[in-house]
């Protein structure tokens, strides 16, 4: 669910307004969600700045201050020196294709040739474990894809990712890291990294020097979904971190195709069910831009069931569990049930919400109706619970408790 407008991009950027916009969303409990909320509401990231400290202590957060001005400068210098390129979300350069998320990443660094990010991109993602024909699978289509002028994207990741970096680098692929740009993960893709910026892309939301930890990879696959047309999954298990990009994908509404497996390889089996439950079956690189309705595209033959993505959805959001175990969700971390700051006033409605969420994601949507309030009164609720660390929010408008 589309939650604002971001309107046309400015055409500049200046340092005064990088530095501002890089302080508000390295600013504690600051996500992209909510910094895009603080800029709608207060029409600036300078005005946003200046209101964190009054939003905070009406959520109870006392003594609250936005990031301070040296650690902006810092990163910025650091991105610079290094030679990177600071994307923002409302600048020149920003992927068209992200603009369209509520949790857009409203900065990106760059390492490598920016124009990839202009053109047609496919995800082709899976297993790091992964087969010797499931390699060459993903390396053979990402080629052919890259040759057909589509950009591939994926996270480096070992296995599937890394087969289809290399099977694309030579037209340019993206790779979009989870850490800074300067912490390639794994290591032993650091050879890879350096190919891929030659005509490729390296891209990172995250600061220079920023640790790949495990908190970050689901954000960094939301923005490998969010780049693209459609995301090929070639191999998944059924519990597989690359399902949650795949269900990343649907919430953007991206297509979701994945390549079959032998029912007797675990490494498959994620695949097959989501061909089960209505994704689109791929067996090459024709498959894929036929798909997706790129050109130019071979006659190829296309096979998706009515109601694909309705059934593929309801598998992955696990409200209807797959006959032979479910697909894969957040781990869950034990945490002290929150505590109400007083009985009175909009710590009411704060605890109203809370009792709704659970570890689960659920659809801001469906909590509005549940509440009976429009989406202007609860706005200010969620950015103060967000802001005290006891709710996040997952892509595609959904909320759990932290």
């Amino acid at each position: 669910m589309r939650m604002f407008s971001f309107g046309t991009p400015t055409p500049t950027t200046t340092r005064e307004d990088d530095l501002a916009v890089l302080r508000l969303i390295r600013s504690r409990r600051v996500g992209a969600t909510t910094f895009h909320r603080l800029i709608a509401e207060e029409g600036s990231a300078e005005a946003a700045l200046e209101a964190l400290p009054r939003i905070a202590a009406s959520a109870g957060v006392e003594g609250y201050a936005p990031c301070p001005i040296g650690v902006a400068e810092a990163e910025l210098s650091a991105g610079r020196r290094a030679g990177w390129r600071l994307l923002r979300w409302d600048g020149p350069g920003y992927p068209a294709t992200l603009l369209d998320l509520p949790d857009a990443p409203p900065v990106l660094w760059l390492r490598g040739n920016p124009a990839c990010l202009a053109r047609d991109a496919v995800a082709v993602i899976g297993a790091r474990n992964a087969s010797s024909l499931g390699l060459r699978m993903a390396h053979g289509m990402a080629a052919a894809l890259s040759e057909a002028g589509v950009t591939v994207a994926a996270g480096l990741a070992r296995g599937i990712d890394t087969a289809a970096h290399e099977g694309s680098r030579a037209r340019g692929t993206v790779a979009v890291l989870a850490g800074g740009l300067d912490r390639i993960y794994p290591s032993e893709n650091g050879a890879l990294a350096e190919a891929i910026c030659e005509t490729g892309a390296l891209i990172s939301e995250q600061a220079p020097g920023t640790e790949p930890v495990a908190r970050l990879f689901p954000l960094r696959n939301r923005i490998v979904s969010g780049l693209t047309r459609g995301v090929v999954v070639v191999e998944a298990a059924h519990r597989s971190g690359t399902l949650i990009t795949a269900r990343c994908a649907l919430d953007q509404g991206r297509e979701v195709l994945a390549v079959p497996g032998h029912p007797m390889d675990a490494r498959a089996a994620g695949c097959n069910a989501l061909i089960r439950d209505g994704a689109t079956l791929v067996r090459s690189a024709a498959d894929v831009l036929a798909a997706l309705g790129i050109e130019p595209a071979p006659a190829a033959t296309l096979i998706e069931a009515p109601g694909a993505q309705d059934r593929i959805a309801t598998t992955l959001a696990g409200r209807s569990p797959p006959r032979h175990g479910g697909l894969p969700r957040a781990p869950e971390i034990p945490r002290p049930p929150p505590r109400l700051r007083d009985a009175g006033g909009p710590v009411n409605l704060e605890g109203r919400i809370l009792s709704l969420l659970g570890r689960s994601p659920t659809d801001e949507t469906m909590l509005l109706r549940d509440l009976g309030l429009t989406a202007a009164a609860l706005a200010p609720a969620l950015v103060a619970l967000e802001l005290d660390g006891r709710i996040t929010r997952a892509a595609g408008g959904r909320i759990a408790l932290t």
